[in-house]
Protein backbone atom coordinates (compact mmCIF):
# COMPACT_ATOMS: atom_id res chain seq x y z
CA UNK A 1 0.00 0.00 0.00
CA UNK A 2 1.45 3.49 -0.83
CA UNK A 3 2.03 5.87 1.65
CA UNK A 4 0.00 9.39 1.30
CA UNK A 5 2.38 12.26 1.41
CA UNK A 6 2.27 13.77 5.03
CA UNK A 7 3.23 17.87 4.64
CA UNK A 8 2.68 18.60 7.94
CA UNK A 9 2.44 17.08 11.07
CA UNK A 10 2.86 17.80 14.94
CA UNK A 11 6.03 16.12 14.68
CA UNK A 12 7.72 18.57 13.02
CA UNK A 13 8.25 20.57 16.71
CA UNK A 14 10.82 17.62 17.10
CA UNK A 15 12.76 18.43 14.31
CA UNK A 16 12.35 22.26 15.74
CA UNK A 17 13.77 21.37 19.11
CA UNK A 18 16.64 20.00 17.80
CA UNK A 19 17.42 23.02 15.88
CA UNK A 20 17.02 25.43 18.95
CA UNK A 21 19.58 23.22 21.21
CA UNK A 22 21.90 23.26 18.39
CA UNK A 23 21.80 26.52 17.75
CA UNK A 24 21.38 27.86 21.37
CA UNK A 25 24.86 25.62 21.80
CA UNK A 26 26.68 27.13 19.06
CA UNK A 27 25.50 30.16 20.37
CA UNK A 28 26.89 29.97 23.81
CA UNK A 29 30.26 28.34 22.57
CA UNK A 30 30.83 31.35 20.29
CA UNK A 31 30.30 33.74 23.04
CA UNK A 32 32.66 32.20 25.65
CA UNK A 33 35.62 31.34 22.81
CA UNK A 34 35.53 35.00 22.20
CA UNK A 35 35.70 35.75 25.69
CA UNK A 36 38.39 33.80 26.54
CA UNK A 37 40.04 34.25 23.61
CA UNK A 38 40.63 38.05 24.51
CA UNK A 39 42.53 36.63 27.94
CA UNK A 40 45.91 36.02 27.85
CA UNK A 41 47.43 33.19 29.64
CA UNK A 42 50.03 34.25 32.51
CA UNK A 43 52.23 31.73 31.29
CA UNK A 44 52.25 33.14 27.81
CA UNK A 45 52.41 29.51 25.80
CA UNK A 46 50.94 29.38 22.47
CA UNK A 47 48.41 26.49 21.94
CA UNK A 48 50.97 24.56 20.08
CA UNK A 49 53.62 25.07 23.20
CA UNK A 50 51.17 24.16 25.54
CA UNK A 51 50.44 20.93 23.78
CA UNK A 52 53.80 19.99 23.16
CA UNK A 53 54.33 20.02 27.07
CA UNK A 54 51.29 18.51 27.70
CA UNK A 55 52.17 15.40 25.65
CA UNK A 56 55.78 14.83 26.95
CA UNK A 57 54.38 15.39 29.95
CA UNK A 58 52.43 12.18 29.91
CA UNK A 59 55.14 10.37 28.28
CA UNK A 60 53.50 10.40 24.65
CA UNK A 61 56.63 10.97 21.99
CA UNK A 62 54.78 9.32 19.04
CA UNK A 63 52.26 12.24 18.45
CA UNK A 64 53.01 15.44 16.47
CA UNK A 65 51.58 18.70 16.60
CA UNK A 66 50.38 20.69 13.42
CA UNK A 67 48.68 23.72 12.18
CA UNK A 68 45.58 23.23 10.03
CA UNK A 69 43.70 26.07 8.78
CA UNK A 70 40.46 26.68 9.47
CA UNK A 71 37.96 28.26 12.79
CA UNK A 72 37.57 25.32 15.31
CA UNK A 73 38.78 22.92 13.17
CA UNK A 74 40.85 21.48 15.95
CA UNK A 75 41.10 17.75 16.09
CA UNK A 76 43.05 14.71 16.86
CA UNK A 77 43.92 12.28 14.46
CA UNK A 78 44.45 8.28 15.75
CA UNK A 79 45.43 7.35 12.37
CA UNK A 80 48.61 10.12 11.12
CA UNK A 81 49.22 10.71 15.39
CA UNK A 82 48.75 14.31 14.90
CA UNK A 83 47.16 17.17 17.33
CA UNK A 84 45.88 19.37 14.36
CA UNK A 85 45.19 22.90 15.37
CA UNK A 86 43.43 25.54 14.27
CA UNK A 87 44.84 29.04 12.85
CA UNK A 88 43.34 30.66 15.94
CA UNK A 89 44.79 28.12 18.56
CA UNK A 90 48.34 27.08 17.17
CA UNK A 91 50.20 30.27 17.98
CA UNK A 92 47.47 31.69 19.82
CA UNK A 93 48.02 32.52 24.19
CA UNK A 94 44.68 32.97 24.88
CA UNK A 95 43.43 30.99 27.40
CA UNK A 96 40.78 29.65 25.40
CA UNK A 97 43.53 28.35 22.92
CA UNK A 98 44.87 26.65 25.61
CA UNK A 99 41.89 24.78 26.40
CA UNK A 100 41.53 23.58 23.21
CA UNK A 101 44.71 22.52 22.73
CA UNK A 102 44.50 20.72 25.68
CA UNK A 103 41.17 18.88 24.91
CA UNK A 104 42.86 17.44 21.78
CA UNK A 105 46.18 16.31 23.60
CA UNK A 106 43.63 14.99 26.02
CA UNK A 107 42.29 12.60 23.19
CA UNK A 108 45.96 11.51 22.14
CA UNK A 109 46.05 10.62 25.60
CA UNK A 110 43.01 8.69 25.19
CA UNK A 111 44.64 6.80 22.19
CA UNK A 112 47.70 5.97 24.18
CA UNK A 113 45.66 4.52 27.19
CA UNK A 114 43.52 2.64 24.73
CA UNK A 115 40.71 4.40 26.29
CA UNK A 116 37.62 2.37 25.77
CA UNK A 117 35.25 4.61 24.10
CA UNK A 118 37.38 6.27 21.94
CA UNK A 119 37.71 2.75 20.62
CA UNK A 120 34.33 2.41 19.90
CA UNK A 121 34.15 5.69 18.24
CA UNK A 122 36.73 4.18 15.93
CA UNK A 123 35.01 1.06 15.35
CA UNK A 124 31.63 3.12 14.69
CA UNK A 125 33.36 5.57 12.13
CA UNK A 126 32.69 3.48 8.87
CA UNK A 127 29.13 2.21 9.72
CA UNK A 128 27.90 5.61 11.30
CA UNK A 129 28.98 7.40 8.06
CA UNK A 130 27.02 4.77 5.57
CA UNK A 131 23.67 5.02 8.06
CA UNK A 132 24.52 8.82 7.90
CA UNK A 133 24.60 8.57 3.76
CA UNK A 134 22.38 5.67 2.74
CA UNK A 135 19.20 5.93 5.33
CA UNK A 136 17.80 8.97 4.18
CA UNK A 137 17.77 7.65 0.46
CA UNK A 138 16.28 4.38 2.00
CA UNK A 139 13.41 6.24 4.08
CA UNK A 140 12.59 8.40 1.06
CA UNK A 141 11.99 5.44 -1.48
CA UNK A 142 10.51 2.91 0.99
CA UNK A 143 7.94 6.24 1.38
CA UNK A 144 6.61 6.67 -2.17
CA UNK A 145 6.47 3.07 -2.99
CA UNK A 146 4.99 2.29 0.16
CA UNK A 147 8.09 -0.12 1.20
CA UNK A 148 7.93 -0.79 4.84
CA UNK A 149 10.63 -2.89 4.63
CA UNK A 150 13.12 0.01 2.73
CA UNK A 151 11.79 2.24 5.85
CA UNK A 152 12.71 0.36 8.41
CA UNK A 153 16.27 -0.27 6.99
CA UNK A 154 16.49 3.38 6.41
CA UNK A 155 15.59 4.23 10.53
CA UNK A 156 18.04 1.45 11.96
CA UNK A 157 20.67 3.05 9.37
CA UNK A 158 19.88 6.15 10.78
CA UNK A 159 20.25 4.78 14.11
CA UNK A 160 23.90 4.09 13.34
CA UNK A 161 24.41 7.54 13.65
CA UNK A 162 22.77 8.15 16.38
CA UNK A 163 24.68 5.83 18.33
CA UNK A 164 28.27 6.83 17.19
CA UNK A 165 26.91 10.53 18.77
CA UNK A 166 26.11 9.10 22.07
CA UNK A 167 29.15 7.22 21.82
CA UNK A 168 31.30 10.15 21.79
CA UNK A 169 29.77 12.38 24.26
CA UNK A 170 32.38 9.72 26.71
CA UNK A 171 34.44 10.63 24.89
CA UNK A 172 34.51 14.44 24.47
CA UNK A 173 33.90 15.20 28.49
CA UNK A 174 37.05 12.61 29.46
CA UNK A 175 39.17 14.57 26.94
CA UNK A 176 38.20 18.02 28.43
CA UNK A 177 38.64 16.62 32.33
CA UNK A 178 42.05 15.14 31.19
CA UNK A 179 42.93 18.52 30.17
CA UNK A 180 41.69 20.46 32.17
CA UNK A 181 43.27 18.35 35.34
CA UNK A 182 46.40 18.61 33.78
CA UNK A 183 46.99 21.98 32.53
CA UNK A 184 46.14 22.61 36.47
CA UNK A 185 48.28 20.05 37.73
CA UNK A 186 51.82 21.18 35.95
CA UNK A 187 51.17 24.37 35.90
CA UNK A 188 49.79 26.00 32.27
CA UNK A 189 47.19 27.71 33.53
CA UNK A 190 47.13 29.24 37.30
CA UNK A 191 43.73 29.85 39.62
CA UNK A 192 41.03 31.64 37.94
CA UNK A 193 42.40 30.60 34.59
CA UNK A 194 41.61 26.87 35.22
CA UNK A 195 38.33 27.72 35.76
CA UNK A 196 38.20 29.83 32.83
CA UNK A 197 39.49 27.09 30.55
CA UNK A 198 37.00 24.41 31.68
CA UNK A 199 34.13 27.15 30.41
CA UNK A 200 34.99 27.07 26.72
CA UNK A 201 35.70 23.14 26.77
CA UNK A 202 32.18 22.88 28.57
CA UNK A 203 31.02 25.22 25.95
CA UNK A 204 32.33 23.16 23.28
CA UNK A 205 31.19 19.94 25.03
CA UNK A 206 27.36 21.04 24.72
CA UNK A 207 27.43 21.36 20.95
CA UNK A 208 27.93 17.26 20.84
CA UNK A 209 25.36 16.95 23.54
CA UNK A 210 22.82 19.18 21.41
CA UNK A 211 23.95 17.72 18.36
CA UNK A 212 23.14 13.90 19.93
CA UNK A 213 19.85 15.25 21.23
CA UNK A 214 18.80 16.94 18.02
CA UNK A 215 19.57 12.90 16.30
CA UNK A 216 17.78 11.59 19.19
CA UNK A 217 14.80 13.47 18.23
CA UNK A 218 14.89 12.77 14.69
CA UNK A 219 14.62 9.15 15.30
CA UNK A 220 11.74 9.61 17.64
CA UNK A 221 10.12 11.63 15.01
CA UNK A 222 10.91 8.61 12.41
CA UNK A 223 9.79 6.00 14.64
CA UNK A 224 6.20 8.07 15.42
CA UNK A 225 5.67 8.80 11.89
CA UNK A 226 5.89 5.01 10.48
CA UNK A 227 5.09 3.35 13.27
CA UNK A 228 1.54 4.90 13.13
CA UNK A 229 1.58 4.31 9.51
CA UNK A 230 2.46 0.40 9.75
CA UNK A 231 -0.42 0.44 12.47
CA UNK A 232 -2.85 2.02 10.17
CA UNK A 233 -2.25 -0.35 6.84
Amino acid sequence: MFYSPVYFDPTYVLILIGVALSLAASARLNATYATYSGIRSRCGMTGAQAAEQLLRSQGIYDVTVRHVSGRLTDHYDPRTKTVNLSDAVYGATSIAAIGVAAHECGHAMQDAQEYAPLRLRAALVPAANFGAQISWPLILIGFFIGGGILVNVGILLFSLSVLFQLVTLPVEYNASHRAVRLLDSIGILQGQEVGQARKVLGAAALTYVAAAAASILQLLRLLILFGNRDREN
